[in-house]
């Protein structure tokens, strides 16, 4: 075979994608080479203008290369000196800043606090940041991170919201349990007021200059911000009309929190990513709200590229776990990404993104492009829920005498027993439980009361009337917590429970203060486990007991097969093998793909007979006895995007591009070995260096050769 390398002339084609919004990057940049990510959408960070460089011209650079534009913000903190320091309206605004019990404001960046929502801020974002962007003629806003840290709520602004909130003075939260309770209440609902006020502003302001906007709401997941003490409004935003979505912010930085298994703490990073993305998924499916999943090839605090490529790899499978979700951010700041350094493995060294690292990674990004969605179930028993809420932000700061919930450790008693043995448990948001389909696929749901409440009487209603139709419900809980007698609507008003579990219990007519047993209802079943959950984790062997009562429910009562634990997930998706072998498991064997498939992890795409994945380690395959038609060329993985394929008798071509500086690594489908390989740029110049080899037992091609934002044309004759 020759590799010819000549001069074409001037070549014409066109880079522009279908119009589809499927894959995104936000980043603060105007456009550069360097991260020239060829995701479907930009989402440009921030109304602020640059030295030379306005707002409106760091929107059109991204738009002349070809991108559909989006904007995002901050919607808690942001680069919003005009407002802070008093440009804007003449008033220095810093007051507004969130404080802590000590009297400290909580910052976010110099002069940057994050934000207590008072009206004059909601104005100022409404007027000053939302209105300009729809004048630039943005359709698609984000607004991020709606936060309010639990360990704020003492500064003025926030005393004045309280008395508006409760109708009577502020009450310190570190106190008692119960201001503590109301003081994160009213951080949930300043935010969830802040969001529909400028919500509603942006789509009515767009709609009088005939946009039709779409707003979304990038966040952490309700299980991280629980962890971190953070209160946001999160599930409720999906009932306003003014939210068309989210993007469900999950990567290394947020899975990486320790938790406990088994009496030991430790990081789990593929298994709290799990959780993380089921939880955003639980949020908004039965809304039908549009879902991306973020994740991150990196992370906010300084690590190493080996800590970085292993942990990207499980956030990255546990996002493709979940086969209904295709719409993905495939990174935030790619200008972080590649051209920031960082360090080595075991060296003190930093350099810039390796280049086996950015070619791995822009693979696994351009599988997001094509990544399809499916029906199919990822393998093992997926009729066990376990039933979530807002409120399990309510509980985490400060710390009380007769509350500890260590490593937010009531969660993950319920969750983790199930994961780490394989079983794909679902978590159910309480909020959503009006939806008919919450709890459709559901067979056996687990609740606790220990470290969240129920926001209303409605809630038991549905689970009352879910177990009398044939569902089977776990209770786990001592209900001692302090937090039990909040001033709440189960001990006011009338009503005089000293614990939401009685009320519930009477609507199933059970004992308010039923003990640990089973208890047949309608026809279905209620288990009540007088213990918390966290007691699942925090001892060694300490699940034995859960594991046994879900196995009897799951069986004997919702008779709906055998519970089957594994250490494995496995997700046939398209052309695609999505595989992750869990560690701390009594079964320690690997899990084995049999070929050919070619591994999308390795850099260079090897063709493997099989692929052996052990415990701790996730895989990405491309199967090829799944490829339908193996006479028709195709590129089945590169580590860049690919426009403008055309096969024509005995040729094939197509135009490869992806940012500078990296290295592309591609694997084509091909009918016959190639008599002749041209690779161009954009002037029709031969391009040097181009790597080549036939793998005969797949029919299929690698090459090999530096990227080009500008584009690379390929041609194969054969």
């Amino acid at each position: 075979m020759k590799i010819y390398l000549v001069f074409c002339g001037l070549l014409f084609f066109s880079f522009l994608g279908a119009a589809q919004q499927k894959t995104a990057f936000q980043t603060s940049s105007p456009w550069i080479p360097q991260i020239d990510v060829r995701s479907d959408m930009a989402i440009v960070y921030g109304t602020g203008d640059r030295k030379g460089m306005t707002f409106e011209q760091r929107i059109q650079s991204w738009r002349d290369h070809g991108y559909q534009i989006a904007f995002m913000t901050g919607i808690a903190w942001g680069s919003y000196f005009d407002y802070f320091l008093g440009n804007w309206d003449g008033k220095n605004h810093l007051g507004v800043g969130q404080v802590t019990m000590k009297g400290d404001t909580i910052w976010h960046g110099h002069n940057m606090p994050y934000i207590v929502p008072v009206a004059s801020f909601l104005e100022y974002m409404k007027t000053a940041v939302i209105k300009r962007v729809i004048d630039a003629g943005v359709n698609r806003i984000f607004l991020e991170e709606p936060e309010f840290w639990a360990r704020a709520g003492y500064s003025e602004p926030f005393k004045e919201e309280w008395q508006k909130f409760y109708g009577f003075p502020w009450r310190p939260q570190d106190a008692s349990p119960e201001n503590t309770y109301l003081s994160s209440k009213l951080k949930y609902q300043l935010y969830y007021n802040a969001i529909r006020e400028v919500s509603n502003y942006g789509k009515a302001y767009a709609k009088s200059k005939g946009i039709y906007l779409r707003i979304y709401i990038a966040t952490h997941s309700l299980v991280n911000y629980s962890s971190w003490m953070i209160v946001s409004p999160e599930a409720s935003l999906a009932s306003l009309p003014g939210i068309d979505g989210y993007i469900a912010q999950v990567w290394t930085g947020t899975s990486r929190e320790p938790t406990y298994f088994d009496g030991q703490k430790k990081e789990r990073v593929f298994e709290n990513a799990f959780l993380e993305y089921g939880s955003m998924l639980s949020m908004t499916a039965p809304t039908g709200r549009k879902l991306f999943f973020l994740t991150d090839p990196i992370e906010d605090w300084p690590r190493d590229w080996a800590d970085y490529k292993r942990n990207y790899q499980a956030t990255f499978t546990a996002e493709i776990l979940y086969p209904t979700i295709d719409n993905y951010e495939v990174m935030p700041w790619p200008e972080r990404i590649y051209t920031r350094p960082y360090k080595l493995a075991n060296s003190d060294s930093a350099v810039l993104i390796p280049k086996y690292y950015s070619t791995q990674m822009q693979v696994m990004i351009n599988v997001l492009n094509n990544m399809p969605a499916s029906t199919n179930r990822v393998t093992g028993v997926g009729s066990i829920g376990v039933l979530m809420s807002n409120s399990l932000m309510f509980q985490r700061f400060p710390a009380h005498d007769g509350y500890n919930d260590p490593q937010f450790s009531n969660f993950y008693g319920q969750t983790l027993p199930l994961v780490k043995r394989g079983v794909p448990v679902q978590t159910i948001h309480m909020e959503n439980l009006g939806y008919a389909s919450t709890l459709a696929s559901v067979r056996v749901l687990v609740m606790s009361y220990s470290n969240m409440k129920p926001n209303s009487p409605a809630v038991h209603e549905r689970l009352a009337n879910w177990v009398r139709k044939g569902g089977v419900l776990i209770y786990c809980g001592k209900d001692d917590d302090p937090y039990q007698s909040v001033m709440e609507w189960w001990d006011t008003k009338g009503k005089q429970y000293h614990a939401p579990s009685e009320h519930l219990f009477g609507l199933l007519g059970l004992d308010p203060h039923a003990g640990t047993g089973r208890y047949p209802v309608g026809t279905g079943a209620v288990y009540v486990i007088r213990q918390d959950p966290k007691e699942f984790v925090l001892q060694h062997d300490g699940d034995g007991g859960y594991l046994d009562v879900l196995k009897k429910a799951f069986e004997a009562d919702a008779k709906a097969g055998p519970l089957i634990l594994k250490n494995s997930f496995y997700l046939e998706r398209g052309p695609y093998d999505i595989i992750s072998v869990l560690d701390e498991n009594a079964d320690q064997a690997p899990y084995t793909v049999r070929g050919p498939v070619i591994d999308l992890f390795d850099p260079q795409l090897p063709v493997l007979a099989a692929k052996t994945v052990n415990p701790g380690e996730q895989a990405l395959l491309y199967d090829l006895r799944r490829i339908k038609d193996k006479m028709q060329p195709k590129v089945l993985a590169s580590a860049s995007r690919i426009y403008d394929g055309k096969a024509a008798g005995r040729s094939y071509s197509f135009v490869a591009r992806a940012p500078v500086n990296t290295l592309n690594s591609i694997r084509v489908l091909l009918p016959s070995k190639p008599a002749e390989i041209t690779v161009t740029d954009s002037k029709g110049q031969s391009v040097g260096g181009v790597e080549s080899s036939w793998d005969p037992t797949s029919n299929t091609e690698y090459l090999g050769f530096a990227n080009s934002p500008d584009g690379l044309r390929v041609n194969l004759t054969w």
